[in-house]
């Protein structure tokens, strides 16, 4: 069964047949895994064309960590880490190229230097995020955050989390549509790692194929965050390689359509086994 075609400017993202990777490229100095490996601009474009000769389908240039307790980046700084990066990665790579930011005149100084996607943390709390993305036909990820990353691991509380996040994303859809968004141009994330504990996250991936109810692609991020660590006793987010494959095969058989990660090599490995089980017939 076929799933939805994910429109993000010129590229379409076909969805159902495969596991998509979304591969992380942060040009931070403080992201929670990685911080100050790929600040050199030079560093960055490598890194980025390493993980599409790799098999990453798209990659995802971040100026601006989103990590708990995180603060929050002057807008120049995170415009000057992101735009030099993106304007080189359009032309090394055939690869739709997406911007994780949640400020749309970020979005728009990516968007027009080539960047395909907005993928929005706080799935367009600024006002102009979705007049943007309609008026240039960048895709956007909707994620569900609670609060801000400064404060959103602070004892975070849910009556029912499934239903709670899911809903949230239902109105972020609603109010993107309403906007004149097409839905062909719209996927969620139910963030992972953003205002959950261990049991909220856990109780999410379980539930993750009812987010496919929603009728869009949905895109999980769990490569090496804190709920992997706490499950293995790995405090080193980058040696949660084993952890993070373990989610990675959890979500590919689940038909999650995009897989957010580090490790692209190594998680292209997992999924297409995965894939090859659990998606007869569409390799």
């Amino acid at each position: 069964m076929e799933g939805p075609v994910w429109r993000c400017r010129a590229h379409e993202l076909r969805c159902g047949g495969r596991t998509l990777l979304m591969g992380v490229l942060n040009v931070t100095p403080d992201s929670f895994s990685d911080g100050g490996a790929f600040l050199d601009p030079e560093a960055a474009v490598a890194q980025g064309v390493r993980m599409a000769e790799e098999g990453a389908d798209v990659l995802d240039v971040g100026g601006e960590s989103t990590r708990p307790g995180a603060d929050e980046v002057p807008v120049d700084v995170e415009l000057d880490r992101v735009v030099p990066v993106i304007e080189r990665l359009v032309k090394e790579i055939d690869r739709p190229i997406s911007v994780d930011t949640r400020r749309a005149i970020v979005a728009r100084a990516a968007i027009e230097v080539g960047a395909s996607i907005v993928n929005d943390v706080t799935a367009a709390r600024d006002p102009e995020m979705l007049t943007l993305v309609r008026d240039t036909g960048a895709g956007l990820v909707l994620m569900h955050m609670l609060g801000e990353p400064k404060t959103m691991q602070v004892d975070p509380r849910y009556d029912d989390v499934v239903g709670e996040v899911r809903s949230f994303l239902a109105d972020r859809i609603g109010a993107a549509v309403a906007a004149g968004v097409p839905r062909s141009s719209l996927c969620v994330d139910p963030g992972i790692g953003f205002g959950k504990t261990l049991e909220h996250n856990l109780l999410l991936l379980r539930a993750i194929g009812t987010f496919r109810e929603l009728r869009v692609p949905v895109l999980v991020g769990p490569s090496r965050k804190r709920f992997i660590g706490e499950l293995t006793g790995v405090e080193n987010p980058a040696e949660r390689l084993e952890g993070t494959a373990g989610a990675v095969a959890w979500c590919a058989a689940q038909g999650v359509d995009v897989v957010r990660v580090h490790d692209v090599g190594a998680m292209r490995r997992v999924v297409d086994v995965v894939d090859a089980i659990a998606r007869k017939g569409r390799r």
